[in-house]
């Protein structure tokens, strides 16, 4: 371990300790510009905005800001393909992009050229990577940005990144050992895997590797897991809030009393009927504006629920905190770090003859994601003929679970149903 750093102090940049004053005429004038330029440069934003009687000019403060129509996430699967340049969302030609993406599902993400576009490197410097640091990368670096995503504002902290991506358990733990790997970014329940087969290896966890600090994403943290992992692996871990469509949200910091907003977004928590804003402290669905001229998803429904804490940090930073994700407002899943949709399954299942009815149920056993797809057959289908088409249209594993009886197959109206429990 390396005494000589200092991962509990510091800041990334100014803008994180920002008085309040200063934060509110910053964020104005950010968003006032992404309105005046998307308006201009967006086909599908002024379309929005045309379609409610809006201009720029009618946005005279923040106050005025929840007048424009929100973008719920899931039109974004018909928006995109409606018209060139991703529907007329972007404000380039895609092919002035740096790369463009196809999550497992519907949706493309772009990634426009600008320094660190997905906004990860405070939320970083805030878990505790610093420069010098040999982070293991175990996110996609394929069709997804994860990877790619969570590696660029590495290298603007200073860290020298592995590239391992996700699985091969025994090369990662040869990985960690060689290199003498100090981070590691990815999922908490890969962590978890990572070390359970070290020991099972006969490795010694805290003297065997190195690592001293995590950054997780994609899946819910639970406190005791990370108390586990802390404890065993002798590191601090850190969480962020993020998407393929706005990067990052929010993150954690030395205190671990709830994720602070980014610098790089006006976040909103509202009604998830009218898209209007609540009361601080109030639980309502997560809106996010980020400051992406070429990808301008301003008030953006995430379908995420949360609240946000205005009292001050003890880190220093000034902006407010999400009192992390508290659910969905839909019938949306996230699960094992992806987004299903149930739009996504009925096109999976279509040309199998004989599904009468589906129901795509996630539990957590031992804090790993498991999903389960029920389906009512009337006969002449197996298992493995669903766990095919399952796999080959989400990309993800699911146990198939096949009933005849219709009694009972039907206990809720929701099609997708997540019955994880979190603990405390």
């Amino acid at each position: 371990m390396n005494s000589e750093i200092n991962r509990q102090k510091g800041f990334f940049h100014d803008l994180e300790v920002m008085t309040r004053d200063k934060r509110d005429k910053y964020l104005w004038q950010k968003m006032k510009d992404l309105l005046g330029f998307a308006y201009d440069n967006s086909k599908a934003f002024r379309t929005r905005m045309d379609k409610a009687g809006l201009a720029p000019r009618d946005i005279k403060n923040i106050r005025d800001w929840p007048l424009i129509p929100a973008l719920p996430k899931k039109e974004l699967v018909h928006l995109q393909p409606a018209g060139p340049d991703l529907g007329g969302l972007l404000t380039c030609s895609a092919g002035e992009l740096r790369h463009v993406y196809l999550s497992p599902g519907p949706i493309v993400d772009p990634e426009a050229r600008h320094k660190d576009y997905w906004g990860f490197a405070e939320a970083f410097y805030a878990a505790g990577f610093r420069k010098s640091d040999i982070v293991q990368m175990t996110f996609s670096y394929h069709f997804t940005p994860a990877g790619l995503m969570m590696e660029e504002p590495l290298h603007e902290i200073g860290c020298a990144v592995f590239p391992a991506g996700p699985g091969n358990t025994d090369g990662q733990i040869e990985v960690m050992t060689r290199l003498g790997v100090t981070g590691f970014v990815g999922m908490a329940s890969f962590l978890k895997i990572i070390a359970d087969k070290a020991e099972n290896k006969g490795l010694d966890l805290k003297n065997d590797l190195n690592l001293e600090v995590a950054f997780v994403a994609a899946e819910r943290l639970s406190e005791s897991l990370r108390k586990e992992l802390e404890e065993r692996l002798g590191m601090q871990i850190r969480q962020g809030y993020g998407t393929a469509d706005l990067g990052c949200i929010a993150y954690e910091c030395p205190e671990k009393n709830g994720m602070h907003l980014s610098s790089r977004v006006y976040v909103e928590i509202c009604d998830p009927e009218t898209k209007k804003p609540l009361a601080s402290g109030e639980t309502g669905e997560v809106l996010v504006t980020p400051f992406n001229p070429a990808y301008p998803l301003i008030r953006l429904a995430t379908g995420d629920l949360s609240a946000l804490e205005e009292q001050a940090c003890p880190c220093g930073r000034t902006a407010p905190r999400l009192k992390g994700i508290l659910g969905r407002v839909d019938d949306t899943v996230k699960a094992k770090g992806q987004f299903i949709y149930p739009s996504q399954v009925d096109e999976a299942l279509k040309n199998l003859s004989g599904i009468r009815s589906w129901k795509l149920v996630v539990t957590n056993p031992d804090g790993r994601d498991r999903i389960s797809l029920h389906v009512l057959s009337s006969g002449g289908i197996d298992s493995v003929t669903v766990s095919k088409a399952f796999q080959d249209k989400i990309k993800l594993r699911a146990e198939i679970i096949v009933s005849h009886d219709e009694a009972g197959f039907h206990e809720s109206n929701q099609k997708i149903e997540d019955q994880r429990i979190w603990d405390q």
